[in-house]
């Protein structure tokens, strides 16, 4: 009962670095700045969905589903408290994190699915602006995502490196 406690502890303390690797880099003033992803709740959390899939991605892939589990229990505590502090009470949180669940699990299957640059830059207008068209910002985005997905496996599963960051 004690080693499954402990490495419960383990998994949360190990998720919540990966979280952290995520969300500091989906902070990154670059993505609003020079790729003008709206600076709202809803271009904070496409940021993070999309280094959140990429670190996912890359767990999976290597075999890290202990990691990979921790840092998606992470992630939704994360959402959990970002509505909490936003004024949302028990009685809808049920409702509005399965709003999230599902726009995040929708996201990540786009970005799973994207076999190519061009692909990913479709997805990347589709969900960053909101089914803006494919233009040179998305394009760029897209060839940071596949730079970044091959960075990110050289520190599995100490922490997520996503490399550097994007030129628009």
């Amino acid at each position: 009962m004690l080693n499954l406690l402990r490495k419960s502890g383990a998994r949360k303390r190990k998720g919540q670095l990966l979280y952290d690797d995520v969300v500091t880099r989906s902070r990154e003033p670059v993505f609003f700045l020079d790729f003008s992803v709206p600076d709202t709740i809803d271009g904070r959390f496409d940021m993070v969905v999309l280094h959140a899939w990429l670190g996912l991605s890359a767990l999976k892939n290597a075999g890290f589903q202990e990691e990979a589990q921790g840092l998606t229990d992470a992630i939704f505590i994360g959402f959990d408290e970002a509505m909490r502090e936003q004024g949302a009470g028990d009685m809808g949180l049920g409702r509005k994190m399965k709003a999230f669940a599902d726009a995040f699990f929708g996201r990540v299957s786009a970005y799973e699915e994207a076999a190519d640059e061009d692909a990913m830059a479709a997805a990347l207008a589709r969900n960053l602006w909101r089914g803006g068209t494919v233009d040179a910002r998305a394009k760029a985005l897209a060839a940071y995502v596949w730079r970044a997905r091959e960075s990110v496996k050289t520190t599995l599963p100490d922490g997520l490196d996503f490399g550097p960051l994007p030129n628009a």
